[in-house]
């Protein structure tokens, strides 16, 4: 076969894959994800307000909102492959339907997590402010995802769990957070160090009370001192009933002009 056939058999190719000119097949590429990427972001933030609502039925999970994403992107993806490069999709469906047995063993993993993850989140099994036990682990949920879920333990911090082990290991749902222990770094001032603190005490109790009924006052108790300012631990009581990761934000933000969240270790996240 001499380099005559082979270009003409590579040109009669490209023919039939590229139905239109090389230039009028990238413009409509780069049109279609462009439009694609605006619907995305369009839809993300459709989702994100519906599960802010005070009355939508779902979990403020990011796994929505991931699978909101992918939709259109894979609707885009076909539009493509349909449009510019003349591709069957339904015969395209048909043939991954049939090679679905072998694309489920490869993606295993990743569909068990993803699976688990629409259980917990559509049965509320586990919401965003759960605090929850998982194996030999502890803390709140901060979010759910496609593959993981991700809580905050009392050092701050972030642990990623697989969704699948939810369905493998024992999942405990423990009592709501009352007793609120949050570290804290106090900038000096010039004024007195007793006065700031009884401040800050009563900044706390007055934007906590905003949000949930306190059993015990906030109170602040110094530890050390360091270079930057003050260590110590704001702590105080709430009922049952309310987020406690929230509560944390509200009080931190009471008292921001003169302290901020400073835990003993530094946050990491490490999976299990």
């Amino acid at each position: 076969m001499d380099l005559e056939t082979i270009t003409n058999g590579f040109k009669d190719w490209l023919d039939k894959v590229l139905h239109v000119d090389w230039l009028s097949t990238l413009i409509t590429i780069v049109v279609v994800a462009a439009v694609t990427a605006v619907c995305a972001h369009l839809v993300t933030k459709l989702i994100k307000k519906v599960l802010h609502v005070d009355n939508n039925p779902l979990p403020a999970s990011s796994i929505f909102v991931n699978i909101g994403r992918v939709t259109v992107w894979v609707i885009g993806l076909c539009v493509v492959l349909s449009t510019c490069f003349n591709v069957n999709i339904s015969a395209a469906v048909t043939a991954l339907g049939i090679g679905g047995v072998a694309i489920s063993l490869g993606f295993q993993a990743t569909l068990s997590n993803l699976i688990a993850g629409l259980q917990v989140s559509l049965t509320k099994l586990v919401v965003p402010g759960d605090r929850i036990r998982v194996a030999s682990n502890e803390g709140i949920v901060d979010d759910v995802t496609w593959r993981h879920t991700c809580i905050v333990n009392v050092r701050g911090e972030h642990i990623v769990i697989p969704n699948s082990l939810m369905n493998t290991d024992a999942l405990i749902k423990l009592a709501p957070e009352t007793d609120i222990r949050i570290s804290i770094l106090v900038e000096p001032t010039n004024e007195s160090m007793d006065k700031l603190l009884a401040d800050m005490e009563s900044a706390v109790d007055k934007a906590v009370k905003e949000y949930v009924a306190m059993k015990d006052p906030a109170k602040i108790q110094l530890t050390e001192i360091t270079e930057r300012g003050y260590r110590g631990t704001l702590s105080f009581s709430i009922t049952e009933g309310a987020n406690a990761a929230q509560i944390k934000t509200v009080a931190l933000k009471a008292v921001s002009d003169h302290a901020r969240h400073a835990p003993h270790v530094t946050p990491e996240r490490k999976r299990i």
